[in-house]
């Protein structure tokens, strides 16, 4: 369960919203949306441990080293940085016990189940947008964490690769896992998630996907 509680978060002296109180089930599949620069990804670092907030608090009933994975945008990953993207998946291994053969075994089941095979040994800097993205989802596969935040997880995938994710974070919820997906694709948002939490200035709206967000003509509607 993630519990925020009278929590401001934004620039010093600045808060993007007014407070706000929120209760997350355990293994529940939460939307974030809201414009840009409303405050999104800030809410999930803040959640993360990764920001402080300007004020309230944040609790979870796991504790946040282990127990909280969390996918940045990759605009945030340094692509200079001199590793293949075997090593880059590989890091979601962070914290488990396996042995190195079951590593290994698991290891190429999700670069196969994320469409990376033949990519393992390719510099970050060789890769596409949908390819690096595909692999930092990969990344979090292998991560055991019960919960998992996932900041625009759509970002540079195509079509084919957005349905792919979302395949993907279904598994994850299934297994009982707490996720929460910020999104500016609404379509997908009411589609696949059960709740969304809408981020205004003039404060936050929680409630069911399918009623906070209306469908618009273009909407294919489930």
């Amino acid at each position: 369960m993630i519990t925020c509680t009278a929590l401001r978060w934004g620039a010093p002296g600045q808060p993007l919203t007014p407070a706000l109180d929120l209760t997350l089930i355990k293994a529940s599949l939460t939307g974030v949306i809201g414009a840009n620069g409303s405050g999104k990804s800030s809410l999930l670092k803040v959640i993360a441990g990764l920001q402080k907030p300007l004020s309230g608090k944040v609790t979870m009933d796991v504790p946040r080293r282990g127990g909280v994975s969390f996918l940045p945008q990759q605009q945030h990953l340094d692509r200079q940085f001199p590793i293949s993207l075997q090593e880059l998946v590989a890091a979601g291994f962070w914290g488990t016990r396996l042995t190195p053969q079951q590593r290994n075994e698991r290891l190429h089941a999700v670069l196969e189940d994320w469409c990376l095979n033949g990519l393992e040994q390719r510099p970050l800097m060789a890769l596409s947008g949908g390819e690096l993205q595909r692999a930092l989802l990969a990344r979090m596969s292998l991560a055991e964490a019960p919960v998992l935040l996932l900041d625009e997880p759509h970002a540079a995938l195509d079509e084919d690769g957005q349905a792919l994710c979302w395949k993907h974070i279904h598994a994850w919820h299934d297994e009982g896992r707490t996720v929460v997906v910020v999104c500016h694709d609404l379509a997908s948002v009411r589609q696949h998630t059960q709740q969304v939490v809408q981020i205004k200035s003039t404060g936050c709206v929680f409630g069911p996907s399918k009623e906070l967000i209306r469908p618009q003509p273009h909407m294919q509607v489930a």
